[in-house]
C-alpha cells in the first residue's frame, strides 16, 4: 500500500468508525458488531502508526466513544424533556484497549513487566456488557451519578440512577469523605426480555441487546420509569488518584464493605497461566450469568504500578479487555417469511438450517427490515453467519460469499400485504414497510383482538387458536364483537364444551371489572404501552378528557413525546375507533379512574410498595389489588418505599435494602389486614413488621 492508498482509506475507516460509534453510543442500535468494530478499529491503529503523518488528534483512536447530545434514532426512546446538564469528570473517564488475542494479553504483560521494576500481580475481573457510570458520594451520600460522555464530561443522570434498586443511597462503615467509584448499569436478561416483548405489543423495534437498552433507560425523562425497567448496577473501579488503597482489589473490598453493589467474579493471577485458566473457564461459565458479558477485563492490581504506567489519550496502560468472540455458525438460508403485526408493520425473518448456538437449535433470525437486507446483500440459497445479539436474540450478520449458489438473486421485499393484498406503504423517517388496511387485515384485526384479551390488558381466557376460529366462524371483527357471542354459539364450535364455555363467558364478565389504565393499553394505540396507558389515563382521568385533549396537552404527560402523541390524538380523531370505544361504554368497561376505584377503597393512599416474592394470587393480581385501594407500586426500593410487601422467596437484596434504609417489610397476611374488611377498615389493626 503506497502512501495515497494509506491515506484514502484512513479516510474510509474513520468515516465508518464515527458512524457507527455514533449508533452505538447515540442511537442504541448498532449495525455493526463489536468485534467488526474492533477489527477496523485495529486496522486503523496500524495504518496510523504506519503513515504517522496522517494522524490527527479527532481520530477514533484518540477519542472515547461519546454518548451526550443524543437525537433519537430508531430505536432511541420517545421522551420529553431537553438535554441532561453536562458536567465535567474530576477524572477522564477513559475507555479500555481491547483484544480478541491471547497472544496480544501475553504482549501486555510483557510490556508492563519491561515498565515496572517492582513485583506486582493481576485482577482479572467480568466485562459486563452495559453502559458505563461514574458514581460520586460524599459524606456517605449519593450526590451525583454521570454517564461516560466523550470521556471529558458526561450526562448528569444522578435523578435516574436513584431510582436504581441495588444503588445505595447512603452508605455505612468508614467510607471516605468523598470519591468516586465507576461501573456499569446492566439490564438483566429477564428485564430485556420483558421490555422488548413490551415494544413488540406497541409496534416499536425491539432493543438489538441489553446494553442498548440500558443504554436507552438510563436516559428516559422519567426516573420512576427508568425504576420500572429493572436497570441493575455493578461497580468496579476506583480512581487511584481518588483513594490511598494499596491494591485494586483492596480498594474494592472496602467498597463492598460501604454496602456499595461489587462484583465477587474477579480473581487475582500472579501470571500469565492464571490469567488463562479465568478467561477459559468464564467463556463457558457466562453462559450462566443473568445478564450479558462479553469478555475479560485484566488490570495490574497494585495502584502504584497503576500510577506509574499511566495512560494514552484514551486508555489506562495498566489494563487491557480480552473479548470473547461472539458465538457464531454458519448455515444456508432457507427461504424468508414476511409477517404481519398487529399495527401493520411487516417484519422479514429468515428460516434457517437448524443450527446450534449458545446451547439452543436455532431455526430462524430477524432481518429487522428491508435495509437490513440490503446492506447485508442476503440472498435466499446463501450460506449465512448467524450471532446471538446480547446471547438473547438470533441475528444474521454476514454472509459466506464463496458458498453463494449461482444465480441467487437478491429477495424482493414485497409490494402487497402478505395476508391481504393491500399495497405497502412506508411513511417518512420509518424504516418498516406497513399495510394500511387496518380494518381489513386478518392478521392485524386477530392480533388487535388477541391483544385486547391478554393477561396484561382485559386478563380474558383465549388465546390464538380462540381468536382464529371466532374469526374463521364470523363472530370476532372488533373488541366489543367479544361481548355479543353467547354461551350457545360456543357450544356450537369445534372442541367446546360446558365447562370452558362457562369459563369463558365468566372471563368476559370478570373483564368488566379491568381499571381504566388497562382498558386504554387494551385498546392497541400504536406506541402507548402499558406504563404509558398509565401515565396518560392518571393524567387525564377519563377517555372523554384523552379524546378532547390537543397534541399540547397530551404532551404535558410524563415521557410521552411528539410521536405518541401525535399516535394518540390520531387514534382519538378517527371515526371507527370513536364508534367502538362508545360500544365498550355501552357494554360496560371502565373509562374512567372514578369507575375503576369506585368498587374499593383509599386504604392504600400516599403509599409506594414495592412487590416481591410469590404469593396466593398472581403478581399482577396483587398489583392491581394495591392499585385498587389507592396504592402506587415500584419497582425498586428506595427512601420514598412505604414498605417492601414479602411473599415466598422474596428478593434478596431488596430485603437488604430495605434493612439499611429502615423500610417496613410485611408479609401477605399482614397486608391484607391492612386492607377493609366488611366489619373494619383495618389500616390501624396492624403494626408494620420490620426486617
Amino acid at each position: 500500500m503506497d502512501k495515497n492508498e494509506a491515506k484514502t482509506r484512513i479516510e474510509q475507516l474513520r468515516q465508518t468508525l464515527r458512524e457507527n460509534s455514533r449508533k452505538y453510543y447515540v442511537d442504541n442500535a448498532p449495525t455493526m458488531s463489536d468485534q467488526q468494530y474492533d477489527f477496523l478499529m485495529h486496522e486503523l491503529e496500524a495504518l496510523e502508526a504506519a503513515y504517522p503523518e496522517f494522524l490527527t488528534p479527532d481520530s477514533p483512536t484518540q477519542k472515547v466513544g461519546s454518548d451526550i447530545d443524543a437525537p433519537f434514532g430508531e430505536n432511541a426512546e420517545l421522551r420529553t424533556g431537553g438535554d441532561f446538564v453536562k458536567r465535567k469528570h474530576r477524572y477522564p473517564m477513559l475507555s479500555l484497549g481491547n483484544t480478541y488475542s491471547l497472544s496480544e494479553v501475553e504482549e501486555f504483560a510483557a510490556r508492563a513487566d519491561k515498565a515496572l521494576d517492582f513485583d506486582f500481580t493481576y485482577c482479572c475481573e467480568l466485562k459486563f456488557d452495559g453502559t458505563a457510570i461514574c458514581l460520586t458520594y460524599r459524606d456517605g451520600v449519593l450526590v451525583q451519578a454521570l454517564t461516560r460522555g466523550d470521556g471529558v464530561q458526561g450526562d448528569d443522570v444522578t435523578e435516574n440512577v436513584r431510582h436504581i434498586p441495588n444503588i445505595p443511597q447512603r452508605l455505612h462503615g468508614d467510607y471516605p469523605a468523598e470519591f468516586e467509584i465507576r461501573g456499569e448499569i446492566l439490564m438483566p436478561y429477564s428485564s430485556f426480555e420483558a421490555l422488548n416483548a413490551e415494544r413488540d405489543e406497541i409496534g416499536e423495534s425491539p432493543f438489538a441487546n441489553p446494553r442498548n437498552a440500558a443504554s436507552g433507560s438510563l436516559k428516559l425523562s422519567d426516573p420512576e420509569e427508568v425504576g420500572r425497567r429493572g436497570l441493575w448496577c455493578t461497580l468496579y473501579h476506583i480512581p487511584a488518584q481518588s483513594v490511598t488503597f494499596d491494591t485494586h482489589d483492596e480498594a474494592l473490598r472496602k467498597a463492598a464493605s460501604w454496602g456499595l453493589p461489587v462484583s465477587e467474579d474477579r480473581r487475582l493471577c500472579h501470571g500469565i497461566a492464571d490469567i488463562r485458566a479465568f478467561i477459559e473457564h468464564w467463556d463457558t461459565a457466562r453462559h450462566s450469568l443473568p445478564y450479558a458479558t462479553d469478555g475479560i477485563v485484566i488490570k495490574i492490581n497494585e495502584l502504584a504500578a497503576q500510577r506509574a504506567l499511566g495512560y494514552t489519550a484514551k486508555s489506562p496502560r495498566w489494563a487491557v479487555a480480552y473479548k470473547f468472540k461472539a458465538e457464531q455458525a454458519c448455515t444456508p438460508l432457507l427461504s424468508i417469511d414476511y409477517q404481519v403485526g398487529r399495527t401493520g408493520a411487516v417484519t422479514p425473518v429468515a428460516n434457517l438450517a437448524p443450527v446450534q448456538l449458545g446451547g439452543t437449535t436455532v431455526k430462524r433470525a430477524t432481518l429487522v427490515n428491508e435495509d437490513q437486507i440490503a446492506s447485508l446483500d442476503i440472498r435466499v440459497g446463501d450460506s449465512v453467519y448467524v450471532e446471538k445479539g446480547g446471547e438473547i436474540i438470533p441475528k444474521i450478520t454476514g454472509v459466506n460469499l464463496s458458498l453463494r449458489p449461482s444465480g441467487a438473486l437478491p429477495p424482493q421485499f414485497p409490494g402487497l400485504c402478505p395476508d391481504c393484498g393491500t399495497p405497502l406503504v412506508k411513511q417518512e423517517g420509518e424504516a418498516k414497510w406497513f399495510c394500511p388496511n387496518r380494518d381489513g387485515c386478518p392478521t392485524q384485526i386477530k392480533g388487535r383482538i388477541l391483544h385486547f384479551l391478554g393477561r396484561r390488558a382485559m386478563n380474558v381466557l383465549a388465546g390464538e387458536a380462540t381468536v382464529d376460529q371466532f374469526y374463521d366462524a364470523g363472530l370476532v371483527r372488533k373488541p366489543s364483537d367479544l361481548y355479543a357471542i353467547s354461551k350457545y354459539q360456543l357450544l356450537s364450535l369445534e372442541g367446546w364444551q360446558d365447562r370452558s364455555a362457562q369459563r369463558f363467558m365468566d372471563s368476559l364478565a370478570q373483564s368488566k371489572q379491568v381499571p381504566f389504565e388497562r382498558v386504554l393499553f387494551a385498546l392497541g394505540i400504536r406506541f402507548v404501552g402499558e406504563s404509558t396507558a398509565r401515565d396518560v389515563a392518571r393524567h387525564f382521568g377519563s377517555i372523554d378528557a384523552i379524546a378532547a385533549a390537543s397534541r399540547e396537552r397530551l404532551l404535558e404527560v410524563s415521557d410521552v413525546g411528539e410521536v405518541i402523541a401525535d399516535s394518540i390524538y390520531s387514534y382519538m380523531h378517527e371515526p371507527a375507533n370513536i364508534e367502538e370505544i362508545e360500544r365498550l361504554k355501552r357494554i360496560g368497561l371502565r373509562f374512567s379512574a372514578e369507575e375503576s376505584a369506585s368498587a374499593l377503597s383509599e386504604a392504600l393512599a400516599g403509599k409506594t410498595i414495592v412487590v416481591s416474592g410469590n404469593f396466593t394470587i398472581s403478581r399482577d393480581a396483587m398489583k392491581e389489588l394495591i392499585a385498587a385501594h389507592g396504592g402506587k407500586c415500584s419497582s425498586g426500593v428506595s427512601g420514598s418505599t412505604s414498605f417492601l410487601l414479602a411473599g415466598t422467596k422474596p428478593g434478596p437484596e431488596k430485603l437488604a435494602k430495605c434493612s439499611k434504609l429502615g423500610i417496613p417489610v410485611l408479609s401477605e397476611q399482614e397486608f391484607r389486614a391492612l386492607l377493609p374488611t366488611s366489619s373494619e377498615s383495618g389500616s390501624d389493626s396492624q403494626q408494620l413488621t420490620l426486617f
